[in-house]
Parts: C-alpha cells; sequence; structure tokens
C-alpha cells in the first residue's frame, strides 16, 4: 500500500503526539485522531461496520494488583455524527450503531466499551495483532514496556492465563483469546478465559 506523502506526514505527528499518551501512568485514555491511529497500525479505516470476520478477543490490564480499564473508542470515530453513544449502566458511555458515516469513522480493530472487549469487524479473516491494536491505542508496547511501565519482569503477558514470553505484538487477535497484561504486583487471580 502506497501512503501519500501528506497523509504520511499527518500520521507522523498523530502518533508523535500519542507519544505523551504512553509516557503517561496508566489509565490511558483513547486517543483523538483515530482513524490516523488506525493508518499507523497499517489498517483502513472503513465507513461502516463489517461483519463478514467478526472476532473477539478480551484484554484486561492490571497495574500493582489493580484492574485498569481499556478505554470505549479506540479506532472509532467518535465525533462522527453517525457513530451513535449508548449510555451503560455504570456510567459510562459505549460507541458503534454505524449505518453509514460520510467519511471513515471506523477502523476495522476496535472497542465499543470500556469492557476491555476488542472487536475485529472486517472484511478479511486475517486476524489482526495485539500490537496493532496497542498502535491504535498510542500506548508502547514490546516485550518489557507497556506505556511508560518498563524494565518489566518476565512474565508479564497471559494468554489464556498462561504465561507467554513471545512478542506481544504478534499476539494474534483470535476468538475468545483471553489476553492479561500484569505490570507490577498480579492480581490474585490471573484471567483464564473470556466472561463473554
Amino acid at each position: 500500500m502506497r501512503i501519500p506523502l501528506v497523509a504520511l506526514v499527518g500520521v507522523l505527528a498523530s502518533v508523535a503526539a500519542s507519544a505523551a499518551t504512553a509516557a503517561a501512568p496508566a489509565p490511558w485514555p483513547a486517543p483523538p485522531d483515530p482513524m490516523a491511529r488506525a493508518v499507523a497500525a497499517g489498517l483502513t479505516p472503513e465507513r461502516h461496520e463489517s461483519f463478514i470476520h467478526h472476532v473477539h478477543a478480551q484484554l484486561d490490564m492490571f497495574v500493582n494488583g489493580s484492574h485498569v480499564r481499556v478505554p470505549a473508542g479506540i479506532g472509532i470515530d467518535i465525533d462522527n455524527p453517525a457513530v451513535h453513544v449508548f449510555p451503560m449502566t455504570d456510567g459510562t458511555k459505549a460507541y458503534g450503531g454505524i449505518s453509514r458515516c460520510a467519511k471513515p469513522c471506523i477502523s476495522p480493530l476496535h472497542t465499543h466499551d470500556d469492557t476491555g472487549m476488542i472487536h475485529t469487524e472486517s472484511t478479511s479473516p486475517v486476524p489482526n495483532t495485539l500490537g496493532q491494536f496497542f498502535t491504535e491505542w498510542g500506548v508502547a508496547l514490546t516485550r518489557t514496556c507497556v506505556g511508560s511501565y518498563c524494565h518489566l519482569t518476565k512474565p508479564h503477558i497471559y494468554l489464556d492465563g498462561k504465561p507467554y514470553g513471545g512478542n506481544p505484538r504478534a499476539v494474534k487477535l483470535v476468538d475468545r483469546l483471553e489476553i492479561a497484561i500484569v505490570i507490577g504486583r498480579p492480581p490474585k487471580k490471573i484471567p483464564s478465559k473470556v466472561s463473554f
């Protein structure tokens, strides 16, 4: 895929701006530039949701034993008038119900709410990766860093409750995968299966 220079400059500016977010301690907000972040992740934003390939993975994050919410609206232009807002019972908001936006407003990889459920809604059966999701979020993810938390000891990534020592950016977001990222003191129990 060839990206025009003007678009590339915009994406690079977006990535630089998101670096400031990633340097802050958790929780990290959804970035203000979701379509540019999707392009930075190698994804193609769409004008509507696509359900040809529809899978869900669960991301649970913990900092010193406390659960950290994954924000709603990662990969969704929540300011687009075609994106509907749904109030949740806990006072937070969810986003979606998109029939068609005038311009691209949703990435094939996104969060509708802040439960940690990562949605892949795409026209391709090729799985997205955890690295692409973190690029969209604007939060660093390496073998030893999550956001501003670096020099993490292993294991700090768990897949279906089992320690994972590989490259976290390469984790394929397959249906019903439970991903736990543990920073500092672990929770009493590492999640081992999805609850949906």
